[in-house]
């Protein structure tokens, strides 16, 4: 089977699986998944869905965002904007009412960034002749 350029991927999970000291069974057992194709996935033959991903993050207690950007499924500022969105809802300490005003705020302040940065792109092009 030729790879599908996911090795990163499978690389990162091997890592993430020794460091939580599980063995290739023990992580496809808690994570609800065949250990053939866990291995599969490890060694880069297989790309998982984004629920497969999700179900071995879960197990592994790491962010399944990180495991998407890894699999290509998902981009690095997306996931930082997930993951900024996921502190701000899950945040004891305000109510719900404050926790969307702040996420409001947050959605207007990267539409101006991306505004800015836009008409800085518009402005560094030379005009054409």
């Amino acid at each position: 089977m030729a790879s599908l350029n996911v090795g990163n991927l499978g690389e990162y999970l091997r890592e993430q699986r020794r460091t939580a000291q599980l063995s290739l069974r023990q992580l496809a057992d808690a994570a609800g998944v065949s250990n053939p194709y866990l291995s599969q996935i490890e060694r880069g033959l297989r790309k998982p869905s984004a629920e497969v991903l999700q179900q071995v993050a879960k197990a592994l207690r790491i962010s399944a965002e990180t495991l998407y950007v890894r699999a290509g499924i998902l981009d690095e500022k997306e996931r930082e904007e997930l993951e900024t969105r996921a502190v701000i809802l899950a945040d004891p300490s305000i109510n719900e009412r404050q926790k969307q005003v702040l996420l409001q705020i947050y959605d207007s302040f990267r539409k101006e960034n991306a505004a800015d940065a836009a008409a800085a792109d518009t402005d560094a092009v030379p005009p054409s002749s």
